[in-house]
């Protein structure tokens, strides 16, 4: 409704102020909802500070940007570059940091006016009169005045989602390259199980063609001959399963970096892991501070905020300026004569006088939003001291699972050489090879299996305490080069 001039003389008289402050009554404060959520407090230190393992008293961690590059694995570096500039998730998180910082700045342009220009023709006939064309070309400005803050508590969620988007990219870089170095790792470890069952099956060849010359020379009989058959053909068995679960490691990796399962990896692969070093390990704090996941829950956590004092400022009234600029004439030689030119000043104000609770219920709609994302972030910063614990946790144990491995191999090797010797010498059974051969083999395979462990905790960890998060300038150049067009 127009406020200006004679129009409101009007409304005046008519009572429209009576209306006016009805509404003004339906539209008091709601008193934020209390939280019922508490967020957890970091606490002093590690509950699981192993020794050899982390010092329990770090205050800081060197920079992890590209922790993957300090292990020296050419390969693993190819690997992990390869999948954070080809994946399709990363790219996707990327354009959703893009998207969000497009709709900050509609929310940014929504603070000021709206300034809209048009012309148009018009040819017009009243009765038998002669028909007459009418010229126009005029400017149209609008603006809301923010008098609640509505829009600026638009703006302030807007830029919290923007922030948010950004730390989910990161997050998601941080996770790609995890899930690359511990595919890699598998796949390392089902190549090195299927060496040691190749190794095997090469030894146990041996014993069979030694057991026919015992057989044939009397010194041995058919059922040894048999027994070792069998033990053979159950090692060669066990080939081709070891050989599919490398190929679908390798597959997963070549998905990883964007590319066709079947497509050959980057460089030779390695016959040994890469040498591993466990990084220095900050206070529970710290860790909190720089893991892009609870950045974003924090950061849709103000958002979220930002959206209950929106919807709280929307149920006041809102005051607008209306202006329009014009010239109009019958004919384009008399467009631009003074008495051409019209002018307008608008000073308009609407409030809601009933909406059946409507506005009341949105705000209580956001302040339960507002308690998800609280919750969420609670949820956030307990699952980032639990995984930083658990990887403290997994590395000791696959040490001192990997010590006592060592040690175990060592002397089945030893038991193994000796029981070949005897049983060439013919001094004990085959049964007797056999099972030194079988103990060594699964030591050999349980060492692999954990030395595989020992390597994709260490990621775990690295990952835990945010790990390969790139700084906000880097954020910046990557999203400037996204664009939203197919």
């Amino acid at each position: 409704m127009s406020l200006s001039g004679k129009p409101l003389q009007g409304i005046a008289r008519r009572g429209g102020w009576a209306l006016l402050a009805a509404g003004l009554v339906g539209c008091a404060s709601v008193p934020p909802a209390g939280s019922s959520v508490a967020l957890p407090k970091a606490p002093a230190g590690w509950a699981n500070p192993v020794d050899g393992v982390v010092a329990p008293t770090v205050t800081a961690t060197e920079p992890l940007n590209h922790w993957w590059a300090t292990w020296g694995d050419e390969m693993l570096s190819r690997l992990v570059e390869s999948a954070l500039q080809s994946n399709p998730d990363v790219a996707r998180a990327l354009a959703a940091v893009a998207q969000a910082r497009a709709q900050r700045e509609v929310a940014r342009a929504g603070l000021g006016p709206t300034v809209q220009a048009g012309a148009d023709v018009q040819r017009a006939q009243r009765g038998d009169a002669s028909p007459g064309n009418t010229f126009r070309l005029g400017l149209d400005a609008a603006w809301e005045v923010d008098v609640w803050g509505r829009r600026a508590a638009a703006l302030q969620a807007s830029e919290a989602d923007a922030a948010a988007s950004e730390a989910e990219w990161a997050w998601a870089r941080v996770t790609l390259a995890a899930e690359v170095a511990s595919t890699y790792f598998e796949w390392w470890g089902a190549r090195e199980r299927l060496r040691l069952a190749r190794e095997s099956v090469a030894a146990q060849e041996e014993s069979v063609q030694l057991t026919d010359w015992r057989v044939q020379a009397g010194l041995a009989s058919v059922l040894d001959a048999q027994t070792a058959r069998a033990a053979l053909e159950q090692t060669r068995a066990s080939l081709p399963a070891l050989e599919a679960t490398a190929r679908q490691a390798q597959h997963a990796l070549a998905v990883l970096t964007g590319q066709a399962p079947g497509t050959p990896l980057p460089g030779p692969a390695p016959d040994l892991p890469p040498a591993l070093r466990v990084p220095p390990v900050p206070v529970p704090a710290q860790v909190l501070r720089q893991r892009p996941d609870v950045a974003a829950a924090e950061a849709r956590l103000r958002a979220a905020y930002a959206r209950v004092q929106q919807a709280d400022a929307a149920r006041w009234p809102t005051l607008g300026l209306e202006g329009a600029l014009s010239l109009s004439a019958p004919r384009v030689t008399e467009l631009f004569d003074v008495a051409a030119l019209t002018r307008s000043l608008a000073v308009s104000l609407a409030a809601s006088v009933f909406d059946g609770g409507a506005a009341r219920a949105e705000v209580q709609a956001r302040q339960a939003a507002a308690e998800q994302a609280r919750a969420a972030l609670a949820s956030a910063l307990l699952g980032a001291l639990r995984d930083v614990e658990n990887a403290l946790v997994a590395l000791a144990a696959d040490r001192e699972r990997l010590q006592r491995l060592d040690a175990a191999v060592a002397a089945a090797a030893e038991a193994e050489s000796l029981a070949r010797q005897r049983y060439a010498a013919g001094l004990i059974d085959y049964r007797a090879l056999l099972d030194a051969q079988r103990t060594l083999l699964a030591l050999q395979t349980d060492r692999a299996a954990a030395q595989t462990a020992w390597a994709s905790d260490h990621v775990r960890l690295i990952k835990a305490v945010g790990g390969g998060w790139e700084n906000a300038a880097r954020v910046t150049e990557a999203a400037a080069t996204t664009t939203a067009t197919p």
